[in-house]
């Protein structure tokens, strides 16, 4: 058996391509600096995995469509999936679209949760897919293209979207990060961190998770409608007002409110430790 992994020299595909290994495929990989072009990849294997940037995927999945085969499946690795997979079906091969929830820079998929879209594929299959990221100690998560856009319209888009403002906020001010360190708490060491985070990696990547997923802007206006009203209560002063609008948000993530003291509670005090 054969997999290829269209991108598959970078990050991505270079900690996939182990994956299918241990699994007993041969993994070829195309891209940009390969002899192997993407169409030979997709007319040689029997799973072929797209890890392109966005913008990019479905234009790619569109010029290897010709070359696939209905005793094949096409996978992507998109952080968006009603396009791509969209996209994909225009082919005659089998698709399910995937998304892994982490970064390349994971030392391994173990604990990791990958979102699986099952869109023209016998369950034998998606199961014999799933098993392997299941072996490897990965959780998969299993939904539609659209419910998984929708999802990630929160958990990537409202999550990046807070985390740019708070960057930009504070250039804004002029503040001197240095100058905070004398006088940071563990909770704003942790969002520093993110932000951090977030900054030294590619941009276009966030550019493209929060421009292309048609459920972002929904999202973003539920979010500068919570920052209005906030801020207007700050601004009148009123006690009672902060705590009805806190104690709303408490009773809607209920039981996760203790869960995420634990959680950070961990958290800081291994930061304590190192």
């Amino acid at each position: 058996m054969k997999a290829g992994i269209i991108g598959g020299t970078g990050k991505m595909g270079r900690l996939f391509a182990p994956v299918f290994e241990r699994a007993g495929y041969d993994v070829l990989v195309s891209g940009r600096s390969t002899a192997l072009t993407n169409e030979q990849l997709a007319g040689t294997c029997d799973l072929v995995v797209v890890s392109v940037p966005i913008r990019d995927t479905v234009r790619v999945i569109g010029e290897i469509a010709p070359f696939l085969r209905e005793d094949q499946l096409l996978c992507d690795f998109t952080s968006l999936k009603t396009g791509p997979v969209a996209a994909m079906l225009r082919s005659k091969a089998a698709v399910i679209g995937l998304h892994p929830m982490f970064g390349p820079t994971v030392s391994s998929i173990r604990g990791q949760t990958i979102v699986v879209c099952p869109a023209r594929a016998t369950d034998a299959v998606r199961d014999a897919l799933t098993g392997i990221f299941v072996r490897e100690g990965a959780v998969c998560t299993v939904t539609t293209p659209e419910e998984h856009d929708r999802m990630m319209a929160v958990v990537q888009g409202l999550t990046h979207f807070v985390t740019i403002c708070m960057a930009d906020s504070i250039r804004r001010l002029g503040v001197d990060i240095k100058k905070t360190e004398a006088f940071t708490s563990p909770v704003y060491q942790i969002e520093l961190s993110l932000v951090g985070r977030l900054l030294s990696q590619d941009p276009a990547l966030y550019a493209d998770i929060l421009e292309l997923n048609p459920f972002v802007p929904d999202v973003l206006a539920a979010c500068r409608s919570a920052a209005g009203e906030l801020s207007d209560i700050v601004k009148s002063g009123d006690p009672g007002a902060f705590a009805e609008f806190f104690s709303r948000d408490t009773r809607h993530l209920g039981a996760y409110c203790g869960r995420g003291q634990e959680l950070t509670d961990t958290l800081i005090e291994c930061m304590v430790k190192k």
